[in-house]
Order: structure tokens, then C-alpha cells, then sequence
């Protein structure tokens, strides 16, 4: 008899689900299927598993592919359920390849190709509408999004779309997954939302199309160049009853929501003072250095160490001053922002060609907090007083990169939870359109000049 394994959450179950448990069932004569618990799938990664684990089995089991259902609670069980049940194939689908290679040690490992095209018809039998979702661009974000999505139950990556056929090629030989290169309103017909992460130029004319065709859009920053752009996509969106939201990862991240929810709550008293940084030193040959009109540290980062700002000290500023250290092209190297309000101030710095220590200071009239870098992903943070020996550290759950805490609050919105959107509102997302405008009218002015 050939003994066949394979694990998996099998939350809000699908055509997917169903399809990799028969194919599995073909590899052999019995077949048995873990099912994850909660616990241990939050540990591994994953986290907004919606159904509970009695009804994810019994899901499995209506299938009437598993001869025997176990549970995966805990870490290096599949080496030990590998041994005790004398398994001879180890499956999993082929997102996963190559992860669980360690395991060709114990049995065969074989790695089952994706379901392409799942219906939606199937999908939207459960109450949590399961997305599907096509990629707008195939740069460098693109694969790290697909790579998250999986940590993410309600959402399926089934599609791309990029003009530039070379890029799009490369990128369909690696995911195996529907793609375009022209006719936009075709790929859109098959999607329910959008991930927008091509230049920055194209965003605004991507997530207003997608947006017309009744699609949710997750849109990379800087979603516009203009406030007005920006107001317009809000109240599109509205208008056609769906999400849209600007892609700042370190917004969605609980670490840092804790570190903005103490820093309101009084603890370090009255906040007068906001700095934060973001600089990498980028290639020659990127595009942030190579593209003249939309290159750059702002427009690449300055979403970063804004977003703290505006959170803490709000909307309503009084004064925006802008420096910027140039290249020969016109691109800035390095930006400075000061910005004023009544009783506070605020500076955001980003950079390409200078590098500055990346750290995140709110400064109070009790204490302050101080988040060395990547403040951005926020894994650890400290509260400091005026006696130094008093240091409050804190070190929040922090999962993959941050993406996956981006993807999972696009998907709770389109299934209306969080639908209030605190984590960072349309208002907060125009406010920094705004200062992306204010830069851009500099950048044209001191091109001239």
C-alpha cells in the first residue's frame, strides 16, 4: 500500500482545496490529510484564519479523499507523522516548492501544480467572499506579494497584467498564472481587486480604471501626485461601493498601531516632535536613480516616514518646508521635510544616494519613544524617560515582511469588517497626497531653474 500525506489550514474551502486533496488521493492507495490548528498556523505565519478547525475538518472530510484526518499543532510533526504512518509521498501544492524539500530525507516529496481559474461561482457560496486578485506590474514587489498572500486565508493571486511583455514572461514562467500584456478591461473582467505596484506614474490611471469596473483596489504609494487625484479616487470608490486603500505596509503592521496607540495615550505625555527616517543607498542603474522625472527618495519612501507623522500630529498643518539635496539628472538624493503644526513639529527625511541613521522619535513632554530601524516594520520599539535607567521595551508579534498584515486588512474590508479603516483613513491618506503634491510643484519648479 502507498501511504500518502499532506497538511494544510483549508480555511473558507474551495475548488482549490478540493482539487489538491484528489490529485493527492491519485498519488497513492491511502491518503491521509493534516489539518493545522489555529494556534499552530499563527505561529507559522498565517494570520486571519476565519473558520474553526472543526468545521475545516469536517469540510475535508465531505470530500471523501482522506482515509484519515490528523491534526498539525506543532512544529516537526511532519518528520514524526512521516515515521509513524510509514508515509511514502509528502504533497503539498506548488506554492510551496522547494520549502519542504528537507523532507526528500524521510519520503518523496512531490509538489502539486495550482488550480488556475477557481470559480468565483463556488467561492461566494461561503458569507466570507474568498477575492480573486490580479497584479498590476511584475517589478521587484510583485513576487514578495504573491509570496505573502499565501499567509493569508480569503485571497487568491490568479492573474497579472504589465505592458512590457519581457517582464510579464519572466514572471508567468515563475508564478504559472494568467497574464496580460494589453487589453486591461479583459484581465479586470476576471478579478475581483486589483494590487497595484507598478511605476509610480501609472498608479492613479490604473486604480481609477479598476475602480470604474467595480474592483477593489489596493494601490502602492504614492497612490496620486495630486490631492485632487486623490480626492477623486476616494469618492470613486465610494460611488461604486468598494475598497480602496493606499499600500503602507508599516500602517497595517500591530506593532506599529501599538507604538502610535501608546504614543496617543498619554504615556509620554503631550507629543511635540515627530522624526523619522527612510534611506537606502540604491543601485546606479535602479529606477530610482535612473528615472529622472519620477525617481528619487520621496516619491520611492517618503510614504514611510510620513505616515507616523500625519497619525500622531494629524491633518491639519500650518507649514510645509521642502529641501532636497539633487543629482545631476534632477532627482533628489536626499529630501527634507519640516513640517509645522499649532504646539508640534515634525520632520521626514528619505533618501537614495545619502544614508542616515532610519529611526522613528516621538518626543513628549514625559518621555519619549524611540524605534531604531526598520521603525517601519516595527518588531521592537522603547519608551525612555528623563532618568535613564527607566526603559520600557516592548517587542510586538511581527510575521514575513508586513505585507501579509496589508493583504489581510484589504481582504477584511472588502468582506466588511474594519470597514471604519483607522489603520489609515482616506483623510490621512489625502493629507499625504497633498505633501506629495507640494513636492512634486518643487521639483518642477527647481527643473526649470
Amino acid at each position: 500500500m502507498k501511504k500518502v500525506i499532506t497538511y494544510g489550514t483549508f480555511d473558507l474551502f474551495h475548488e482549490g482545496h478540493y482539487k489538491l486533496l484528489k490529485r493527492a488521493r491519485e498519488l497513492g492507495d491511502y491518503l491521509i490529510v493534516g489539518v493545522t490548528t489555529e494556534h499552530f498556523d499563527e505561529g507559522r505565519g498565517k494570520i486571519n484564519v476565519i473558520d474553526p478547525i472543526m468545521e475545516r475538518i469536517e469540510n475535508v472530510r465531505k470530500t471523501g479523499f482522506a482515509d484519515e484526518i490528523i491534526i498539525e499543532d506543532h512544529e516537526g510533526q511532519k518528520i514524526e507523522d512521516i515515521q509513524k504512518y510509514g508515509i511514502d509521498i509528502f504533497t503539498v501544492g506548488s506554492d510551496w516548492t522547494g520549502y519542504f524539500d528537507y523532507l526528500n530525507a524521510f519520503c518523496k516529496v512531490i509538489y502539486l501544480d495550482r488550480t488556475p481559474n477557481v470559480s468565483s461561482t463556488i467561492l461566494r457560496k461561503n458569507k466570507f467572499q474568498i477575492v480573486r486578485i490580479g497584479v498590476i506590474g511584475t517589478g521587484r514587489i510583485a513576487p514578495r506579494f504573491i509570496s505573502e498572500a499565501k499567509y493569508v486565508s480569503g485571497i487568491i493571486v490568479n492573474s497579472a497584467y504589465n505592458p512590457e511583455k519581457d517582464s510579464l514572461d519572466r514572471f508567468h514562467r515563475r508564478f504559472e498564472i494568467d497574464c496580460y500584456s494589453d487589453h486591461y478591461d479583459e484581465f479586470l473582467e476576471n478579478v475581483d481587486a486589483v494590487y497595484i505596484a507598478s511605476p509610480h506614474e501609472t498608479h492613479y490611471e490604473y486604480a481609477r480604471t479598476a475602480l470604474e469596473h467595480g474592483k477593489h483596489v489596493l494601490c502602492e504609494k504614492p497612490m496620486t501626485f495630486t490631492r485632487r487625484e486623490a480626492v477623486e479616487l476616494y469618492e470613486l470608490a465610494q460611488e461604486k461601493d468598494v475598497v480602496l486603500m493606499e499600500g503602507i505596509k508599516a500602517a497595517y503592521c500591530p506593532g506599529f498601531q501599538q507604538l502610535i496607540n501608546i504614543a496617543k495615550s498619554g504615556k509620554i505625555g503631550e507629543i511635540r516632535d515627530v522624526e523619522a527616517c527612510f534611506s537606502r543607498l540604491a543601485d546606479p542603474d535602479s529606477r530610482e536613480i535612473a528615472d529622472a522625472k519620477y525617481g528619487g527618495g520621496f516619491l520611492e519612501y517618503g510614504g514611510y516616514p510620513l505616515l507616523p507623522i500625519i497619525k500622531l500630529l494629524g491633518i491639519n498643518y500650518t507649514k510645509v518646508d521642502i529641501d532636497s539635496i539633487l543629482s545631476d539628472t534632477g532627482i533628489d538624493l536626499y529630501t527634507k521635510i519640516q513640517i509645522r503644526y499649532p504646539g508640534a513639529m515634525a520632520t521626514a527625511k528619505t533618501g537614495v544616494g545619502v544614508k542616515s541613521e532610519g529611526q522613528l522619535i516621538v518626543a513628549g513632554t514625559k518621555g519619549y519613544i524611540l524605534a531604531e530601524s526598520p521603525w517601519w516594520l516595527t518588531r521592537k520599539f522603547e519608551i525612555r524617560y528623563e532618568n535613564p535607567s527607566i526603559i520600557e521595551k516592548y517587542e510586538p508579534n511581527f510575521q514575513g515582511d508586513g505585507l501579509r498584515y496589508e493583504i489581510s486588512e484589504f481582504v477584511s474590508k472588502i468582506n466588511k469588517f474594519g470597514m471604519r479603516g483607522y489603520r489609515l483613513t482616506a483623510e490621512e491618506s489625502i493629507a499625504m497626497a497633498d505633501i506629495v503634491e507640494r513636492f512634486m510643484e518643487k521639483r518642477k519648479k527647481e527643473a526649470k531653474a
